[in-house]
């Protein structure tokens, strides 16, 4: 690791050298200057446009539906290089089965986001979260809640997390960051972007990460790197080309998951909260993953009003897993077994076609935009080689290193294979100044194949909704919206692993009002209504379809600058969610599992006029008590955490610098943070970052 970091930070080195034309040698002295200076804001809190499905480049005020954008300028501000670092920024989302130590599964509004469709990359290719996806690279990350199945087919109705990478702009940009925190974690990142040609026809965006990994728990290492390449080419003023490469891997220790205790008499007793820096796996329970996205975009402009998309991408992760859970232990004396399951070669790819033709149909009082297209999104999984899971003695109280151990890897890998083909058409009606419509249908042909099942399924689902603007920066809307998912896979720990249930679909209802005040800052708020398929472990420890389950809820949200000096992003979801299948007595009318009554965040920075250059900043990240499964046997408590953080920008030779401290679970809070699947997930501890960017 030491050996990588070197090698980094003398490339960084001979970069930076050669950016700026050093005219020193060796032998000179170099004196070093700094001045104080006002740092001027490059981005916001607020995002000016969104970048998913088919309202790729509007505004959030002409989206019929809750969208939120974490901006750069957030992520920046809390140093946040995870997903749910990101997305603890918006309402409703909770962590979901695991802890975080290794990749973010995450839930939103009750409703898992899944890992191999919900994730896009710049609005498009479906990417994998089977590894952390790195932020580095990133220019914003999107959220659109609810259903999605118009533009992107078989997805759940949680939401579509979208991340949008940086690009070249009108600047040359050349950033070198060093981070660490105290339990000695270390990463390197250049961050460099260009422009070429005679007219800066060309652009080229280059990130470079290498890190050294450290969360705080004990039994814990690992590293993980980076490299990624955003590049665009305008051929002409109508004929455009992108290219997006992306290269990432994470090899660390994973934390064991805790099983829940068995019920007696219908209620389980949870154990205290383990101490947040207690690891019951070892250092050998590894977790290496790699992942490659490739993505190309082409974009043509036919005429004045009338465009063609071409898109094509692939994303391939591989990964290697030793993972334990601990369970059958006895609440007073903390003993049970430690079980480990053992898996490599273990691959998933997704490849994604689509072809858009997009047009305008102006007119007096009325103006067509329509977006008609076809996408092609194929998924290839092989679960690997396996070896029989193996037990061992452990303590939850106080818990003793575990011996490597090495089973013979005599499990055949199951290959299965998904194909989502579908047609898609929207109308945008703009109907004079105040008023728009939207109508849309997708016609979707599914099918699932795995050594085990086959399944086929053609459906037409629709979408529509009205917007009343009665001024440019406000929006009233209400809209109706159709989606087909997945009703999910049998976990590994069930009597039916690997089994796909039958697909369903999905129905939602919403009205919102959305505007922009004061400086820019916009305000959300949103009533929704879902329906969709729920599903339970029933006695024979299967998992089954268990009728519908309904999530209703409001929806706040408000971010961007409220003046000059001070920023902040806030959100709060207050969510009823229900299982309405009278026939199964034990889970009728209970909340769905891992679904808190309600949420809220609130982070802001205030830059100090008295002091020019600094800046300090605080949040609050509330997630409300969450029944443990769906029969309600158990809870685990809310909790809040606090953020605090200060940065500091001058100038140290003429180079833009900022020193940067933020401080993560302030009040060092031990806390359940997950729940679902049969497991609790312990929260992280007190984290220290600290990091110096120079700018050149």
């Amino acid at each position: 690791m030491q050996i990588r970091l070197s090698i980094l930070a003398a490339s960084i080195a001979a970069i930076s050298a050669s950016s700026v034309h050093a005219q020193t040698t060796p032998s000179e002295p170099v004196e070093l200057t700094t001045v104080n200076v006002i740092g001027e804001r490059i981005g916001s809190f607020k995002s000016n446009s969104v970048q998913v499905g088919t309202f790729r480049d509007m505004s959030p005020l002409d989206v019929p539906q809750t969208s939120n954008v974490v901006t750069r300028e957030v992520l920046d501000a809390q140093s946040a290089n995870t997903l749910f670092g990101a997305l603890r920024n918006t309402a409703g989302v909770t962590r979901s089965q695991l802890n975080g130590s290794t990749y973010d599964n995450i839930a939103i509004r009750g409703i898992l986001v899944e890992n191999r469709g919900n994730y896009r990359l710049n609005g498009s290719l479906p990417i994998i979260n089977l590894i952390d996806i790195p932020l580095e690279n990133k220019e914003r990350v999107e959220v659109l809640k609810g259903a999605s199945s118009l533009y992107y087919g078989f997805v759940p109705p949680s939401g579509i997390v979208n991340l949008v990478t940086k690009r070249a702009g009108k600047e040359p940009v050349t950033d070198f960051t060093i981070t660490a925190n105290q339990f000695g974690a270390a990463s390197v990142h250049a961050d460099i972007a260009r422009r070429f040609g005679e007219q800066q026809q060309f652009g080229a965006r280059i990130n470079l990460l290498e890190a050294k990994e450290d969360v705080g728990v004990d039994n814990y290492s690992g590293d993980r790197q980076l490299a990624s390449a955003a590049l665009d080419f305008r051929a002409s003023k109508d004929l455009s080309f992108k290219l997006d490469l992306e290269h990432y891997r994470k090899d660390v220790s994973e934390q064991a998951a805790i099983r829940l205790p068995a019920a007696v008499g219908g209620r389980i007793t949870l154990p205290s909260v383990p101490d947040s820096r207690q690891n019951l796996a070892s250092e050998w329970h590894k977790y290496d993953a790699k992942a490659t996205n490739f993505l190309f975009r082409t974009d043509y402009s036919l005429n004045d009003n009338w465009a063609v998309l071409l898109e094509a991408g692939k994303a391939k992760t591989e990964r290697d897993r030793h993972f334990s859970e601990f369970r059958d232990y006895n609440l007073a004396t903390g003993n049970g077994t430690l079980l480990t399951y053992f898996g490599r070669g273990q691959e998933f790819d997704n490849e994604n076609y689509r072809a858009e033709l997009s047009g305008r149909l102006p007119g007096k009082t009325i103006t067509h935009e329509l977006t008609f297209g076809y996408n092609l999104n194929q998924r290839q999984s092989d679960s690997g080689a396996s070896a029989a899971s193996i037990g061992r003695p452990q303590n939850l109280y106080n818990p003793t290193p575990i011996a490597p151990l090495s089973p013979a890897y005599t499990i055949a890998s199951v290959p299965s294979s998904i194909k989502d083909r579908g047609w898609y058409l929207s109308d945008r009606i703009l109907i004079g100044d105040q008023w728009q419509a939207m109508v849309g249908a997708r016609g979707s042909r599914y099918q699932n194949k795995t050594t085990t099942s086959n399944y086929e399924t053609d459906d037409v689902t629709p979408s529509a909704s009205l917007m009343y603007k009665p001024t440019s920066k406000v929006s009233v809307y209400g809209s109706y919206i159709e989606g087909l998912e997945e009703s999910g896979q049998a976990p590994l720990n069930r009597a039916n692993a690997g089994e796909w249930l039958p697909p369903a679909v999905s129905k939602q209802k919403e009205i919102g009002i959305k505007a922009e005040v004061a400086q820019g800052m916009l305000v959300q708020a949103a009533y929704f209504n879902i329906k969709r398929p729920s599903t339970t472990v029933d006695a024979a420890n299967r998992f089954v379809l268990n009728g519908l389950a309904e999530y209703k809820g409001t929806e706040l949200a408000i971010s961007g600058e409220l003046n000059r000096q001070l920023s902040f992003v806030a959100s709060a979801l207050f969510l009823d969610a229900k299982q309405l299948n009278a026939q199964n007595a034990a889970t009728f009318n209970k909340t769905t599992e891992n679904t808190p009554e309600w949420t809220g965040s609130l982070f802001a920075e205030y830059r100090l006029q008295a002091v020019p250059g600094l800046a300090l900043s605080g949040g609050l990240f509330y997630v409300g008590k969450r029944p443990v499964d769906n029969q309600n046997q158990a809870e685990i408590d809310g909790y809040t955490t606090l953020s605090l953080g200060a940065r500091y920008t001058t100038k140290i030779s003429g180079k833009r610098t900022t020193f940067q401290a933020v401080l993560d679970n302030a009040t060092d809070k031990n806390y359940w943070s997950a729940a679902g699947n049969g497991y609790i997930g312990v929260g992280a501890p007190r984290t220290l970052k600290v990091s110096a960017k120079m700018s050149f």
